[in-house]
């Protein structure tokens, strides 16, 4: 489990859906950055369903999976390779089916390991500089990409970070992290949805339904 939520993957994943970046060299992906961004602070909640790829050339390693996130404010569900990971605001609910196990476990936002959508508003905040690239064609839509290059001591794993974005809706629509070892990863959102009308309890866990589960309770 470890490695599927790791913090670098949910890292990843909720730049997708909210991103903030400070300018340091392009007026013109700042304005870009700061449009994608109001945009998405004007939305009640998002969903998505996204492809994951994973490979290494070197290592002849490729994985591809697809999966999907609910986010409305701190809270989310993340269902990935069969697993089901809810964060309620308070505690993390890690639901793992092939082991028939429930994992709980307390946030703690004093710790940077932790990710929730609100961090990732300030994630690339400093340490990163970024520009204009490529424009591509995708079924006849245009994505813009921005390109973030980490200062010096910032991140030493990470290369550079390629962002796609729709010119015509500015949301975001591919994530491609290219590390040092020659590993790339790559998120490409399938369906982006916003304003769905959520049940209250959309985010909350309800132990009932897995009795016959292994709790593991961490908190």
């Amino acid at each position: 489990m470890k490695k599927l939520f790791n913090p670098l993957f949910l890292a990843i994943l909720f730049l997708v859906l909210t991103v903030q970046l400070q300018a340091q060299n392009d007026q013109k992906a700042n304005e870009m950055v700061g449009s994608i961004l109001e945009k998405v602070k004007s939305y009640e909640n998002i969903s998505i369903e996204f492809t994951y790829v994973l490979e290494n050339l070197k290592e002849n390693i490729k994985q591809e999976t697809r999966g999907e996130v609910t986010i409305q404010n701190d809270k989310y569900v993340l269902n990935l390779m069969g697993t089901t990971r809810i964060f309620d605001g308070k505690k993390i609910y890690t639901i793992i089916p092939e082991d028939e196990e429930v994992i709980i476990s307390n946030y703690d936002d004093q710790d940077e390991n932790e990710i929730t959508p609100s961090k990732m508003l300030t994630f690339f905040e400093e340490g990163y500089s970024y520009e204009m690239d490529i424009v591509q064609n995708y079924k006849g839509r245009k994505i813009q990409f921005l390109k973030l290059i980490p200062n010096e001591g910032t991140n030493d794993e990470i290369k550079e970070i390629l962002l796609g974005v729709d010119q015509q809706t500015l949301h975001l629509h591919t994530l491609i992290q290219i590390q040092d070892n020659g590993t790339r990863t790559q998120i490409q959102v399938k369906s982006f949805k916003r304003n769905q009308p959520l049940s209250q309890k959309h985010f909350e866990f309800n132990e009932d339904k897995y009795s016959n589960y292994y709790i593991n309770r961490l908190d």
